[in-house]
């Protein structure tokens, strides 16, 4: 599973001007802290908002949860169905730590 390290995520951002940081978190933990500019898609409603998504299956997209599980089977799940360019945060959101990309 490919996945990326928060510290490449200001070069990804750079390099993918419409690249989608993609949070699979509940409601709840996505209100205590998110990446800015970040979608919420929790990782049970995923399958069922297909259709919505494929609008992005075209971009560069970065999943990511708390700690990477989430966002790593949903990685698998959009890339079995045709997201040509996902990648999963390795270590999620709380592999940021107090370094890498800010939170809200």
């Amino acid at each position: 599973m490919w996945e990326v390290r928060p510290s490449d995520l200001p070069l990804l951002k750079r390099r993918f001007e419409d690249l989608l940081l993609l949070d699979c978190r509940t409601v709840p933990e996505f209100d205590e802290r998110h990446l800015p500019g970040a979608e919420l898609v929790p990782m049970q409603e995923i399958s069922v908002r297909l259709d919505e998504l494929d609008r992005w299956k075209s971009r560069m997209v970065v999943v990511y949860c708390r700690t990477g599980r989430r966002s790593r089977i949903v990685t698998r799940y959009l890339s079995h169905r045709g997201f040509a360019c996902v990648r999963s945060l390795a270590g999620g959101i709380d592999g940021l730590g107090d370094q890498g990309a800010p939170t809200c």
